[in-house]
């Protein structure tokens, strides 16, 4: 089932192991990935220090850009559930000083978005 919701662009939470190689050259001393979530090609990853969105870009994915959120300069999130007509569900990451929302990732529906709103609020509030 998880393979197939990839295909379709359900987010779903990947093994830590999997996303390791790809990020340990990012992180820093004592930082370690906690969860982390894969659409199609791009991942959400929460570490204990930060917020990672990897977004693989082109055909082939061979572009890749790494955002980098510090917890700490998170203002405000918010969910959005997917509807009857509305298919994407959407999580919207405000950071300081900034009017709109700095990131908008979209999940199809039937995405984690409750455990993505939970992991938020405990990296953010605590």
């Amino acid at each position: 089932m998880d393979l197939i919701n990839g295909l379709m662009g359900n987010a779903s939470e990947v093994s830590i192991k999997s996303v390791r190689s790809e990020i340990a050259p990012l992180l820093i001393p004592n930082e370690g990935i906690e969860h982390a979530f894969k659409l199609v090609r791009d991942m959400l990853i929460f570490t204990n220090k930060r917020l990672i969105v990897v977004n693989k870009q082109g055909i082939t994915a061979s572009k890749v850009e790494y955002k980098s959120i510090i917890y700490r300069s998170i203002s405000k999130f918010s969910t959005e559930t997917s509807g009857h007509f509305d298919l994407d569900g959407e999580v919207k990451i405000w950071i300081s000083g900034q009017a709109e929302p700095s990131e908008i990732l979209t999940f199809k529906k039937g995405g984690d978005l409750k455990d993505v709103q939970r992991l938020l609020a405990v990296n953010v509030l605590l």
